[in-house]
């Protein structure tokens, strides 16, 4: 019977202990399956100059000084150096690698700056980066574990295990256990000596065995050996709550340490913010008879899905739209004077992006504006399938319009421009820099009724307040549309007509915050732990957005709250010391200085986490930092919070 016993508890252990094994290499080999995808930021063919001639190969084969070529949808396929522009312009959509929220231009010119980071370095082309406008040429410098990704990959690859706060703590209690066991343990068999003589023992030293055996069982009985089991049980389910959410624990003692967090440093692009540029807001001129000079309306919708309501300055919002003139015009501009590609993805069930945020950004607000035709009937636009109302008043203007020419952006006009027919009617549509289009512009578009009237000085100064206010206190990224009517049968266009323009409207665009973002700051707060907000952006826009989620506090003066790496760096060794202690921002950084900061914060005893998002195609969420416990990969700022 005590046999059966013996083997029963023997089978129960093996079991919990092989659980235990199972679950921890189960979650482990998970997140280490996602650490190889970053092997997807790798391009897979490149165009490349071999014996003397452009051939297409495989990126594996690049060695560094081959010439490469590059154009509008590419994967950049190694870091390279740029020797020639083929186009007018080169644009490069790198947040993967520096959290930039729209894209970076890219020129042959090589930086100047002192301690120059990747987003000071203008004309290199950083691997696993895409193209998103324009054609050029560059020459290979680094390929493999010698490029930006490739340092970060091989960097995740060699981390060191480190004791997490919990673990520290069950060695504590088992030491401690352990001794009170031990003393326990001899306690019994010293009490007992008396009793080693007892004749049912049969001598004195089976009575010695015979206590001893009793002491062993009384240690084996005291040791919590179902303690291991639980403590993975429950942070396996807790792992497995979390990839629900698309959070990727980077190895299962890492749950460990939430309990006890004291610092959260958390990227901005993709996880305070939706890594998609959206139009929050447009300006038109209403009127310059009556009533007020300029109207304003707001834009809902943070995703790049074409749902959102447009609201007036009251806060009412607009049944109809694509009745207003100027409202219509910008639809049709921003669908016509358009580059990109909107699309339903099913298999990942949300829309895509192909091309530049800003402009996929103008089709998106094109879906929301409408089409006149539908006013009897504004809910038919959502009764479409998900693929066709991706897209649908951008088609529907891009058949009723057929382009006849383009004259491509340029850095010296910053705007472009596309001559459209319609009904033997030419039409020029044009946008960019609002600079660039207002002082082309001398007349403007009314939105009360429709009219055309000069442009004159007072309604000019009017929308140049407009603009500071949108680029300035609201850091809104600007563009201004214009039209143009063309001679009837002119099939070109040149830099010389785009001029006695036509004022349409001003957009305003961002990448919004999330909207659980706030109540999560609150919540961080509330529980005494400081978040730190890291990221590649710009200071300005990233100031902007932490005023907004409630980051700051409601401070007024940020000195000495906000800093960028290169203003960090450059203090002495105790002002940075101090600097950790009330820091909120951290700016313009790059992958390795996000490892120096939590590093910093660790020696002054901290608990940190890293909440780090990556915006790649497959739109999972990968690490891409070292501290192996101490990292959460999430998509999302509030899935850690709750």
């Amino acid at each position: 019977m005590e046999d059966a016993f013996a083997r029963s508890v023997t089978e129960v252990i093996l079991l919990i202990l092989a659980a235990n094994a199972a679950v921890g290499v189960i979650t482990e080999t998970n997140a280490e399956k996602a650490l190889e995808e970053l092997r997807a930021y790798q391009a897979d063919v490149a165009t490349v100059l071999r014996n003397g001639c452009f051939s297409i190969l495989p990126a594996t084969e690049l060695v560094p000084g081959d010439i490469v070529e590059v154009a509008v949808g590419c994967k950049v396929p190694a870091d390279m150096r740029m020797i020639e522009m083929l186009s007018n312009e080169l644009r490069v959509d790198q947040a993967i690698l520096t959290g930039e929220s729209w894209s970076v231009e890219k020129e042959l010119e090589s930086t100047i700056a002192t301690n120059a980071v990747y987003q000071d370095k203008t004309n290199i082309l950083f691997s696993g980066t895409i193209v998103v406008a324009g054609r050029a040429r560059a020459v290979v410098v680094g390929v493999g574990a010698h490029t930006a990704m490739g340092s970060i990959r091989d960097s995740m690859l060699q981390t060191e295990d480190e004791a997490t706060p919990l673990k520290k703590k069950l060695d504590e209690f088992g030491t401690f256990l352990a001794k009170v066991i031990a003393g326990i343990c001899v306690l019994v068999w010293i009490v007992n000596i008396g009793h080693f003589r007892d004749p049912s023992h049969g001598g004195f030293m089976r009575g010695a065995i015979h206590y001893f055996k009793i002491a062993v069982a009384l240690a084996v009985a005291a040791i919590p050996e179902g303690l291991p089991a639980v403590v993975t049980t429950c942070l396996a389910l807790g792992t497995k709550r979390m990839a629900r959410l698309n959070a990727i624990v980077r190895s299962l003692p890492s749950v460990e340490t939430l309990g006890c967090t004291t610092v959260i440093c958390s990227d901005k692009t993709g996880t305070l913010t939706t890594n998609m540029m959206s139009v929050s807001k447009v300006c038109v001129v209403h009127s310059v008879q009556r009533g007020p000079l300029i109207a304003e309306y707001n834009v809902s919708g943070t995703t790049y899905a074409p749902e959102g309501i447009i609201f007036d300055s009251t806060g009412t919002q607009l049944d109809f739209p694509a009745q207003l003139p100027c409202l219509i015009h910008i639809s049709m501009c921003s669908a016509l004077c358009n580059e990109s590609i909107l699309q339903y993805n099913p298999d990942k069930g949300n829309y895509e992006k192909i091309g530049e945020s800003t402009e996929v950004a103008l089709r998106v607000l094109a879906e929301k504006v409408g089409l006149p035709g539908f006013d009897s009937m504004p809910s038919s636009l959502n009764m479409l399938s998900k693929h066709e109302r991706a897209s649908y008043c951008n088609h529907y203007w891009e058949d009723q319009f057929r382009k006849v020419s383009i004259a491509d952006f340029t850095r010296d006009r910053k705007m472009m421009s596309v001559l459209c027919s319609r009904n033997h009617l030419q039409i020029m549509f044009s946008k960019g820099a609002p600079e660039s289009i207002i002082s082309r512009c001398t007349n403007v578009l009314c939105n009360d009724n429709g009219s055309t009237v000069p442009l004159t000085a007072s309604t000019r100064a009017e929308l140049e307040l407009r603009l500071q206010s949108f680029a300035g206190k609201e850091t809104l990224r600007c563009l201004a549309l214009a039209l143009k009517q063309m001679p009837v049968g002119q099939q070109t266009i040149s830099y010389d007509d785009e001029r006695d323009l036509t004022f349409i409207g001003l957009v305003g665009m961002l990448d919004p915050p999330r909207e659980e973002v706030r109540s999560a700051m609150l919540s961080c707060m509330t529980a005494g732990i400081r978040v730190i907000v890291v990221t590649g952006d710009n200071k300005s826009t990233a100031e902007s957005l932490c005023r907004k989620i409630g980051a700051f506090d409601d401070l007024v003066d940020l000195a000495g709250r906000s800093y960028t790496a290169s203003e960090f760096e450059e203090l002495p060794a105790l002002q940075q010391t101090l600097a950790l202690q009330r820091m909120v921002l951290f700016t313009r950084v790059e992958p390795s200085h996000k490892k120096m900061l939590v590093e910093a914060l660790q020696h002054q005893n901290e608990v940190v986490y890293l909440l780090t998002y990556t915006s790649q195609i497959t739109s999972k969420c990968l690490p891409y930092c070292w501290f192996r416990n101490l990292i959460l990969v999430l998509v999302n700022f509030a899935i850690f919070i709750t």
